[in-house]
C-alpha cells in the first residue's frame, strides 16, 4: 500500500524481526515461523533497541508494529516494511515515503478471529446465556426463554477483510445482512450495501436487530453513532463494537442502556480506553466489556508470515 518504489534494487535474503510486541505475541515465534515457512530466508529478530539499530543498517526487509523514523532515513538497504497490524497511521509514513520503502500492512489477519467474537456476543445475548451464567453461579435451576438468531436483520458497519468474513458469519445463521461502506457501487457479501448517507444509514438501522461496529476511524465514522441513532434502533437491538472506541458516542450509549433505548451493546472498544473502574458501563447489566483483545489469535504469527511472503513474492524480492 502505501509508498513503493519502481525497483528494487537487490535481494540479500535478510529480513528483520523487530522487538515489538502484539497482542501479547512473543515476535520470537514471528521468526520461527518465517524461517519455517522460507528456510531459504535468512531471518534475523532484533531483540533489543541496539539490535534493531544494528540489522536495519544492514536488512532489505523489516517487519514488526512500528519503525523508528531515524532509523528508516539512516538504512540504505530497507526496500519493504510489513507492519504487522492492519491499521498504519502510527507509523511514519512521510519517512518511508522519503526512503522509497515499500509499506505493506497486516490487513486480513484478524478476520476469523474477530468474527468469531462478535457471534459469540450475538449468540450468549439471543439465547440470554447471562441469565444462565447467574443462575449457575447461584445454584439456581430455573428455566428462562431465548430467542432465534435466524430471520434476524445485523447491520455491519465496514467491510473490509474483518466486516466482510463477520457478515460472512452470519449467512451461515440465516441473518439477513446490510453492508456499510464508503463505496456501496463496489458491492460485497451483505445481501444489501449502503453507503454512509444519513438517510440510507437510518433506514438500516430502523430494521437492525443487530448494529456491528468493524470500521476504521476516520472523519466520517468518529461518533457515527450517536443519540440519533440510538433512538433509531428497535428497542431490544444489539450495538456490537469491535472497531474503535469513538465510533461510538459514549454518553449516548450510557444513556441509550440506561433507558432500555436498546437491548443491550457489547464493546472490545471503548471510549475512553482503558476503561476507568467507576465508568458507569461497568455498572450496566445489559453491557458486556471485554479488554480490546477480540484481536487476539494463535494463528497471528502465521497470518502476518503469509502476508509478508505475499508481499515479498509481487515485489520480486523472494
Amino acid at each position: 500500500m502505501a509508498c513503493s518504489r519502481s525497483r528494487f534494487a537487490r535481494w540479500r535474503n535478510d529480513v528483520v524481526v523487530l522487538h515489538d510486541k502484539i497482542h501479547g505475541l512473543d515476535p520470537a515465534d514471528y521468526a520461527a515461523t518465517i524461517r519455517e515457512a522460507r528456510p531459504d530466508l535468512d531471518v534475523a529478530l532484533a531483540r533489543t533497541p541496539s539490535e534493531e539499530r544494528e540489522l536495519l543498517m544492514e536488512a532489505t526487509v523489516a517487519t514488526g508494529f512500528q519503525i523508528d523514523p531515524d532509523l528508516v532515513a539512516a538504512s540504505d538497504s530497507l526496500e519493504l516494511f510489513a507492519c504487522t497490524f492492519a491499521g498504519t497511521g502510527h507509523l511514519p509514513l512521510d519517512a518511508l515515503a522519503d526512503a522509497g520503502v515499500t509499506l505493506t500492512n497486516a490487513s486480513g489477519v484478524h478476520g476469523p478471529n474477530i468474527a468469531e467474537q462478535v457471534l459469540g456476543y450475538v449468540l450468549a445475548d439471543v439465547r440470554n446465556l447471562r441469565q444462565g451464567w447467574t443462575q449457575n453461579e447461584r445454584g439456581e435451576w430455573n428455566h428462562y426463554q431465548g430467542g432465534e438468531l435466524a430471520g434476524s436483520t445485523a447491520t455491519v458497519v465496514g467491510m473490509g477483510p474483518i466486516g466482510e468474513t463477520i457478515i460472512d458469519r452470519f449467512g451461515a445463521f440465516d441473518v439477513e445482512t446490510i453492508g456499510v461502506r464508503y463505496t456501496p457501487e463496489k458491492g460485497g457479501n451483505a445481501d444489501d450495501v449502503i453507503g454512509f448517507e444519513e438517510t440510507a444509514l437510518l433506514d438500516a438501522v430502523a430494521r437492525s436487530d443487530y448494529l456491528v461496529l468493524a470500521c476504521p476511524l476516520t472523519d466520517i465514522t468518529e461518533g457515527l453513532i450517536d443519540e440519533e441513532v440510538f433512538l433509531t434502533l428497535p428497542t431490544d437491538a444489539m450495538v456490537v463494537n469491535v472497531a474503535r472506541g469513538p465510533v461510538v458516542d459514549t454518553d449516548a450509549l450510557v444513556a441509550a442502556l440506561r433507558g432500555n433505548d436498546i437491548g443491550s451493546a457489547a464493546l472490545d472498544v471503548t471510549d475512553p480506553e482503558p476503561l476507568p473502574a467507576d465508568h458507569p458501563l461497568w455498572g450496566l447489566s445489559n453491557c458486556l466489556v471485554t479488554p480490546h483483545n477480540a484481536g487476539h489469535t494463535p494463528e497471528y504469527w502465521e497470518r502476518c508470515t503469509d502476508i509478508l511472503l505475499d508481499a515479498l513474492d509481487k515485489t520480486s524480492l523472494a
